[in-house]
């Protein structure tokens, strides 16, 4: 299994919160612990002082101080842990043979305090106090130390077995929290499997969502839809080659056939001239194709219009209007233009995109009818639409009208100076803008245009 894995990534998180878990509490527990230790000896302490306290005050004379050392002596026989000290300017009314280090400790603070002696090195509790002169007696510390070390141990082991408990939890997290990726991972490795199964040109099928989380759910639901939009792409792109392959094999077999004809035997410089003005026209048409579909390859990578200047659309549609003049007059129709607008826009391409949308209405025109380009400001970007009079184009067809190479009627497949590309140049030129297209069909009439970016703003 990869060290990447899902399943691996969330057995690691199990273990980091497990960790964190087991410190939080190992930590609050050994502190409450720490402190319950630190109690008892404190209370011992002082239980025991409170109970001697009244014997050593009775006693001011050596011969009853006798007595009180014997019952220290008894104490410490009792219990090891005990240990007393009475310091005094006066040796025989000093208890425990207090060095010079344990003098100086005496002389300290009163109350309760750690004492590292330098016998063995163990830590003792120390409570230190001090009681005034009485009859003979002179004034004196009294102190009283219990070993520690019992509990410095048990804190030292509690210590232990807390790590080892965390590092127990953190493995058992570990290896249950992979156990459980693994098994809530399932369905995802089932969805995988299937998706395994979808390859080009299957990719008809879809993945199942039923029986999945819900998050899983929504995936799958994505990637069906993505899949769908795959699939009508490749689609797309399969009917775009053949479409490109016919458009180009037609004026090549032209071109093979004249020429092959001519070649045949001797023809007059005339005929020869006739059938190279034929493949002239062929040639300019594969150049038409060729130039087109550069175009519109630039365009899907993102090109931009860069050349942008404040625009009358008004202008250019006069403009555009002159330079269709033969092919509109060939056609009997003519342009009624309204309104106008500034636009910011790249000319050559704008005139480019104009001309595909007026010839495309010319095609589709009977003689002596009226193509309208209605020009008018749609919120912030100015709108150009051309229409035609026509039969009614169904709705299915009007979104897919800007695709390369679709026609509502397939059998109208090409004809003179068409091939399938203008109105998807006139997307391409949009969307080089900022811009975009529309299409409609009601009311007798076809209306094909384009949005783009208003005069004086910015892309």
């Amino acid at each position: 299994m990869r060290i990447d894995s899902i399943a691996l990534r969330l057995a690691g998180l199990f273990a980091l919160v497990a960790l964190a878990v087991f410190m939080v509490i190992g930590a609050a527990l050994y502190s409450q612990v720490n402190k319950s230790f630190d109690v008892l000896p404190n209370a011992e302490l002082e239980a025991r002082y409170s109970v001697l306290e009244s014997s050593i005050n009775r006693f001011g004379n050596p011969e009853h101080w006798a007595r009180f050392s014997s019952k220290l002596n008894l104490l410490h026989e009792e219990d090891r842990r005990l240990r007393f000290w009475v310091v005094s300017d006066d040796p025989a009314y000093e208890y425990g043979h207090p060095n010079a280090a344990l003098r100086r400790f005496a002389e300290g603070p009163l109350g309760i305090r750690e004492l590292l002696t330098s016998e063995d090195g163990a830590p003792l509790k120390v409570l230190v106090s001090a009681l005034g002169p009485r009859e003979q007696r002179p004034a004196l510390r009294f102190l009283i130390g219990i070993d520690v070390a019992n509990l410095r141990q048990t804190q030292h082991d509690l210590l232990i077995a807390l790590f080892a408990c965390a590092a127990l939890g953190v493995l058992l997290a570990s290896v249950l929290g992979f156990w459980v990726a693994r098994l809530g991972l399932r369905p995802l490795v089932r969805v995988s499997r299937q998706a395994q199964q979808l390859a080009p040109p299957r990719l008809a099928g879809r993945l199942r969502p039923s029986h999945l989380p819900p998050e899983l759910e929504q995936l799958v639901n994505a990637f069906n839809a993505a899949l769908g939009r795959v699939e009508q792409a490749y689609g797309q792109l399969e009917s775009f080659n053949a479409d490109v392959a016919h458009e180009l094999r037609s004026p090549l077999t032209n071109l093979i056939g004249q020429t092959q004809v001519a070649l045949t035997r001797g023809r007059s410089a005339e005929h020869y001239f006739e059938v190279l003005q034929s493949n002239l026209e062929e040639l300019e048409r594969l150049r038409s194709i060729v130039n087109d579909m550069l175009f519109l390859a630039s365009a899907d990578q993102g090109s931009k219009a860069a050349n942008l200047s404040a625009l009358s659309l008004a202008e250019e549609v006069a403009a555009t209007v002159d330079y269709l003049d033969f092919i509109l007059e060939d056609a009997g129709v003519s342009v009624q233009v309204q309104g106008d607008a500034q636009a910011l826009v790249e000319r050559n391409y704008l005139r480019r995109a104009l001309t595909n949308l007026i010839h495309n209405a010319a095609q589709h025109c009977e003689a002596g009818q009226v193509i309208s380009v209605v020009i008018s400001v749609d919120a912030e970007q100015a709108r150009i639409a051309v229409s035609n009079p026509g039969p009614e184009i169904a709705e299915a067809h009007l979104p897919r009208l800007f695709e390369r190479f679709y026609r509502v009627d397939p059998s109208r497949h090409g004809g003179a100076g068409n091939h399938g590309l203008g109105l998807a140049i006139v997307k391409a030129v949009a969307t080089m803008h900022g811009g975009s297209v529309f299409a409609g069909s009601s009311a007798g009439a076809n209306t094909f245009g384009l949005r783009l970016p208003r005069g004086g703003e910015t892309l």
